[in-house]
C-alpha cells in the first residue's frame, strides 16, 4: 500500500471523484483508507446521558485504496509512487518528477546532494598533555 497517514490524496473514481483530503486513517489488512471529507455519512447518535440529545453526525466512511492516488507537493497533481533508496533509507518518490513523497526524507534528500564540511579532529586530552610534556622534555635536551 504506497498510501500513509497524513498523505494528501485525490479521489480518482467514485461519487467523490476529484476531491482532494488527507488521509486520517489506513487500515493495510482491507486496504482502505479514510480520507478528510471523503464519503461522508450520515450516523444517528443516540443519547448516552440524560443531559444529551440524539443526533445525526457526519461521519467518513473508509474508501478502497485503488482509489485514491498520492498528490505530489512539487506537481501538485495525483502521481503514481516509485520507490528509490535515499541515504539507506527507502522512500516513496514521484514518479514524474522524482520528488521525494516521505516527508521526513524530503529535507534530508536535498541536504545529501550539498557538500558536507569535514568534521574536526579530536584530539584526547591525555594525548595532549603527553605530547607537550614530551616536546618540552625534547626542548630541554
Amino acid at each position: 500500500m504506497n498510501v500513509k497517514l497524513n498523505d494528501n490524496v485525490v479521489v480518482i473514481t467514485g461519487k467523490d471523484a476529484g476531491k482532494q483530503g488527507k488521509v486520517i486513517a489506513t487500515s493495510p489488512k482491507n486496504g482502505t483508507v479514510t480520507v478528510e471529507g471523503v464519503n461522508v455519512h450520515k450516523k444517528a447518535q443516540k443519547a448516552r446521558r440524560a443531559n444529551e440529545t440524539s443526533q445525526l453526525v457526519d461521519k467518513e466512511q473508509p474508501i478502497d485504496v485503488s482509489n485514491v492516488m498520492v498528490v505530489c507537493e512539487a506537481c501538485g497533481k495525483g502521481v503514481r509512487v516509485k520507490h528509490s533508496v535515499v541515504d539507506g533509507k527507502k522512500v516513496r518518490v514521484c514518479a514524474k518528477c522524482g520528488a521525494v513523497l516521505d516527508k521526513a526524507y524530503a529535507g534530508k534528500a536535498s541536504k545529501a546532494q550539498q557538500p558536507k564540511e569535514a568534521p574536526k579532529k579530536r584530539v584526547r586530552k591525555r594525548a595532549a598533555k603527553a605530547e607537550t610534556a614530551a616536546a618540552e622534555e625534547n626542548k630541554g635536551e
